[in-house]
């Protein structure tokens, strides 16, 4: 990795500096939704279908109502009296805010409850009486899909069907005749389940309606508190002026809190109907069984293969299981998300994705869950895919990637699916985690292993992402064009603020938006405050999820230090009596060139643009920027995982995890580690027991950190992380420099593992999570 170019005291870029966030965090001083009370605030309960798919033919909430503190019980009907018992979603479609004609998943919500105390609304739950008449239940979307299923959205206009959308790319006839050429077809299905981002705080709102000035302050979990504004203006019909959104401190995010939740509408409505502040903060099992879901991917892929290993072609179909409404936040031109970067990091001739979701008696699903949008799912089948053809080969996986990599001297590279790769050594990746984990000694001691009747397995993954959503020419969400933007003031005494359109939910902002500025100016990145999650006091951006708060949040807090910085050499160049060409500045110092002792710092600079500019120059030393990416960025690593299976009880353990990435410049190598871990965790959870199952009725099963189960530090293998030593050129503050790539290789690299473990008894199948019981009895079923 490049070596910093700021001094210590300034910390600008690749310095560890120890974040700004993590003192009043550990200390008890965080402000999170549930810190928030306002005087006279009332609090919301929400009563939930106990069925996953069910007609409503009455409410009786009389009982209820009549409860000493409850305020009101609010229906889908009394929502529709108001034009709000449907909201749209980011993906185009529309869902309902309280249920009025039926339920469609268990967990929807029905009516809701306002009282002055919490327990009182949640007791006052039990007295709500629905009358339901139960409907067969579709749980995956095979069933949606066949002839004569019922109709989950019948409330559609024009829905026929049980399809969610429909949607293909790459070149169909040229896929097919690379298939014609082939030697071989080596083919995959296997299904990414469904799992929850789980974060450690749950969703909630304070909605504060002012009814006689019309101002709304909503305090609200988001990650996009921008574009939720503007969504709440077109559902609630309140002018977007009158509209303040706080995003207060956020206790993980992981795409959980992109979506817009029926419970934000409702306690909205209700203190605008009732003119006092309103409070929902939802339980652990509502957020588990309600609000955004990840993954859910069928998927079946085929490669055309010659006898020596050469791919020709990739063929894919995908079926994905959307709940019962579109809610996904997905860029609204790529209705899978980018799931069409399956090609990942090998040099495909051809190529032909397509792509179909299904709507199922399920919550919504489809966030972008420590990844950029369907990354993960793409990447674990193209990787399954490659190791299984090198199986069927007979060439070692390695060697099957390496003879197939898109190669250092085809950059910039087209995929046969559209993408536009910048730059990257994919080989040099592989070899040098190869030479980490000392692959070729591995292989050895795996075969005397074997002799022995020992299990071991050599995983690989080698991943490409795209991040940075995105260019406007392509990318929007809900028409909203995915730039983003910063603002930055520098005061008089040199000190300065930075106000970003992204919002942290524990990604370290604060400190590495502060080492950018500091980069550029020179400005010490403990002077540098940054604020972030407030729609009164930041510009308009589109939020933080998908990977993309530093490639496109990051770049216009560059751009605007650079900015500042031309008119600060405008300045320094005034104060020095010279020309402005002549200015050179390094680490927040001016100096003309060639004369060195010639020189102002940052801090003079400053003071002299509020009292001693050149003539005709505007006073002041701030400045805002839009960013608009002219490409997505594309970070990629390679992971090797060594694993020993028990052939007796099929518990596998971890041997070694060795994981290199190359995400451009990082900011702070410690929080980059730090992300890094994160998402190996997360990968990890996935392949061994991170899942949410559901039964033929419907019922979730997974609706508590029982069922549902999330790794502790004691299940947590060790990480060995590397680096590539050159960063891309075309990024010079990173492709993400937060590392968040992580988990997008590691579930297909465990998975891999164990698969190789087996791989000579002719096993190749054995979907996530990699659980004691599938491996045992794919032992015993190949033996």
């Amino acid at each position: 990795m490049a070596a910093p170019t700021t001094p210590a005291e300034i910390g600008g870029i690749g310095h560890s500096v120890q974040r700004k966030e993590d003192a009043r965090l550990i200390e008890g001083q965080g402000n999170f939704l549930d810190d928030i009370e306002l005087p006279g605030t009332l609090h919301m309960a929400i009563l939930r279908s106990p069925l996953a798919h069910a007609r409503i033919n009455g409410i009786d909430s009389s009982a209820a109502t009549a409860i000493d503190g409850v305020l009101a019980v609010v229906t889908g009907e009394l929502m529709d009296q108001h034009g709000l018992a449907w909201m749209p979603t980011l993906s185009g479609d529309t869902q309902a805010v309280l249920a009025t004609d039926k339920v469609r998943y268990q967990g929807q919500e029905v009516a809701a409850v306002i009282a002055t105390d919490p327990y009182i609304a949640t007791d006052a739950l039990e007295h709500i009486e629905v009358d339901y008449e139960e409907l067969p239940p579709i749980t995956t979307p095979q069933q949606s899909l066949e002839e004569g299923a019922a109709l989950i959205r019948d409330e559609k206009e024009g829905q026929t069907d049980n399809v969610a959308y429909t949607w293909e790319t790459g070149d169909q006839g040229a896929t097919e005749e690379a298939f014609a050429q082939a030697d071989r077809v080596v083919t995959l299905e296997t299904h990414y389940p469904r799992s929850h981002p789980a974060p450690l705080e749950t969703c909630g709102i304070v909605a504060d309606v002012n009814s006689v000035t019309g101002q709304a302050t909503i305090y609200m979990t988001s990650q996009a508190p921008h574009a939720h504004r503007t969504l709440f203006a077109m559902v609630a019909g309140l002018p977007e002026q009158n509209i303040r959104i706080v995003s207060p401190d956020i206790g993980g995010g992981f795409g959980n809190k992109v979506p817009i939740y029926p419970g934000y509408v409702v306690a909205t409505a209700a203190s605008l109907l009732i003119g006092q502040p309103v409070k929902w903060v939802e339980s652990r099992t509502e957020n588990l069984i309600s609000t955004g879901f990840a993954r859910d991917y069928y998927m079946k892929g085929e490669l055309a293969v010659t006898d020596e290993g050469r791919i020709l072609g990739l063929r894919v179909d995908m079926l994905s299981d959307q709940g019962a409404f579109f809610s996904d936040a997905q860029p609204t031109q790529f209705r899978a998300g980018l799931f069409h970067v399956v090609t990942g990091s090998y040099d495909f001739p051809a190529a032909h994705i397509n792509c179909k979701g299904a709507f199922t008696n399920k919550a919504p699903g489809g966030v972008a869950y420590r990844c950029s949008f369907r990354i993960t799912e793409a990447s674990y089948l193209i990787e399954r895919l490659v190791q299984n053809a090198a199986y069927e080969v007979g060439i070692d996986p390695a060697e099957m990637r390496l003879k197939n990599f898109i190669q250092p001297e085809q950059f910039p590279y087209e995929t046969a699916t559209g993408f536009v790769y910048d730059s990257g050594d994919y080989p040099t990746a592989l070899r040098t985690a190869m030479d980490e984990v000392g692959y070729e000694d591995l292989r050895r001691e795996q075969a005397e292993a074997r002799a022995e009747g020992r299990l071991i397995g050599i995983g690989i993954a080698h991943f490409t992402e795209a991040v940075g959503a995105g260019p406007s020419r392509t990318y929007d969400i809900a028409g909203l064009k995915m730039i983003d933007s910063a603002e930055l003031r520098v005061h008089p005494t040199g000190k300065a603020i930075l106000k970003l359109g992204v919002k942290t939910q524990g990604q370290g902002h604060e400190t590495t938006f502060a080492q950018i500025v500091a980069e550029v100016l020179g400005i010490p990145a403990n002077d540098i405050k940054v604020e972030h999650g407030d729609t009164d006091h930041t510009p308009y951006g589109l939020g933080t999820y998908a990977s993309r708060s530093t490639p496109v949040g990051g770049a216009a807090t560059a751009v605007v230090a650079r900015k500042l910085a031309d008119k600060s050499k405008k300045i320094a160049a005034h104060l020095l009596e010279a020309a402005d060409e002549d200015i050179e500045l390094a680490s927040g110092v001016f100096s003309v060139a060639g004369s060195p002792d010639r020189s102002v710092t940052i801090q003079d600079v400053a003071l002299a643009a509020y009292t001693n500019l050149p003539e005709g120059m505007e006073y002041g030393l701030e400045d805002v920027t839009y960013y608009d990416p002219p490409n997505l960025t594309y970070p990629y690593g390679s992971y090797i995982v060594v694993v020993e299976v028990d052939p007796d009880t099929g518990v596998w353990e971890v041997q070694r995890m060795v994981a290199l990435d190359d995400c451009g410049v990082r900011i702070n190598p410690m929080i980059v580690e730090g992300q890094i871990c994160g998402g190996l965790t997360e990968g990890f959870a996935m392949s061994a027991m991170q899942w949410i199952t559901f039964d033929d009725d419907g019922n979730c099963i997974g609706a508590n950190f029982m069922d549902y189960l999330v790794p502790t530090a004691w299940e947590t293998p060790r990480f060995e992380l590397l680096a590539t030593e050159v960063p891309s050129p075309h990024h010079p503050i990173g492709a993400k420099g937060v590392g968040e790539s992580a988990t997008v290789g590691s579930p297909a690299a465990f998975v891999n593992a164990v698969i190789d473990a087996l791989a000579h008894l002719g096993v190749r199948n054995i979907d996530m999570p990699v659980l004691p019981d599938r491996v045992w009895a794919a032992i015993d079923a190949a033996s």
